[in-house]
């Protein structure tokens, strides 16, 4: 299967625990974000083999202690990035068969055994589509029609979250305020350019605050000019390096591109007047030609250069 360009990008910035941290203390219930120690995040991220679909899993996949009731254990959370069209809804048995190869993997590389016993799991879809997310979310939800009672027991179950990017609005989004979610929201305005610029300023406003503002800077300014690039923008970003310190090059660069839209509206709404002043004038001539009633409906036509069928129909404003 050949991989989304969309996905690797943001897999280098899953491969940091600081955007992981964002991802669940932002997106997640947060009975389950208060419960997990971040200082001891690990990346367990690599290429697992599923034979059934022919592909490695070469999503993100972390471990975190969790603490409850007097315990701590370790569970892992998978985050599968989905940035399609349109919703797969398959995604509820890919992750499935992933789960499954993903804990193979663990008892042969000796993480854990089955005396010790299989590790839990987080599955996350992290999702930026053009519609919101319709897929059933746990597998159960795709057995149809709904099995009888003796039955119901015996059948599978694996629940995700779904993270809908599109879905939060910018209110929504500026409520969490971590870098992640500004990150968001350029994915969400990259459709117009004024935005994207607004978008981006307060991206970096939100980098310079946080306590790593270093490390995201260089990460984020990175996967920003590759987004940039996939949006196929005209810009020159060769020389961008840090959202912080380049920022007044990238906006001076981006409202070229503001003022490059506009003047291509004014040049369409212009161009759109000429045809329309065109077509009236050549509308208002067969008139007169009706009037006079010395030439033929096709042959008015061929003189003005307008559908058949719209010159019959301009007969009626003048049939007694």
């Amino acid at each position: 299967m050949r991989t989304n360009p969309r996905n690797l990008n943001y897999k280098e910035l899953f491969s940091h625990p600081e955007l992981v941290q964002q991802l669940i203390e932002g997106f997640a219930p947060p009975e389950v974000a208060t419960m997990m120690d971040f200082a001891i995040l690990t990346n367990h991220s690599g290429h697992y083999i599923t034979p059934l679909f022919e592909e490695k899993i070469d999503d993100v996949v972390w471990s975190v202690e969790v603490a409850w009731q007097g315990l701590r254990q370790r569970v892992f959370l998978f985050l599968l990035l989905e940035f399609q069209s349109s919703v797969d809804a398959r995604v509820a048995i890919r992750l499935l068969h992933y789960v499954a190869c993903f804990y193979d993997h663990l008892l042969k590389t000796k993480v854990t055994s089955l005396k010790q016993g299989l590790p839990p799991l987080l599955p996350i879809v992290l999702y930026n589509g053009v519609g919101r997310w319709t897929a059933a979310r746990d597998i159960h939800g795709l057995v149809r029609p709904k099995p009888p009672a003796f039955l119901r027991h015996y059948q599978p179950h694996l629940r995700y979250l779904v993270i809908d990017e599109g879905r939060y609005s910018q209110d929504e989004l500026a409520a969490i305020n971590s870098p992640l979610t500004g990150l968001f929201e350029v994915e969400n305005a990259s459709s117009d350019w004024a935005s994207l610029q607004a978008a981006v300023d307060r991206l970096a406003a939100l980098i310079r605050a946080d306590p790593n503002k270093e490390r995201l800077d260089r990460l984020i300014t990175r996967w920003l000019k590759r987004h940039l690039k996939r949006l196929g923008n005209r810009i020159d970003l060769g020389q961008v390096h840090s959202l912080t310190e380049d920022k007044a090059m990238l906006v001076e660069n981006l409202e070229h591109l503001v003022k490059r839209e506009r003047q291509d509206g004014r040049k369409a709404g212009h161009k759109a007047g000429r045809k329309e002043g065109r077509e009236e004038s050549a509308r208002e001539t067969a008139r007169n030609f009706i009037k006079l009633g010395l030439l033929t409906d096709e042959q008015i036509a061929q003189t003005t250069r307008l559908p058949l069928q719209q010159v019959r129909a301009l007969h009626g404003n003048y049939d007694d």
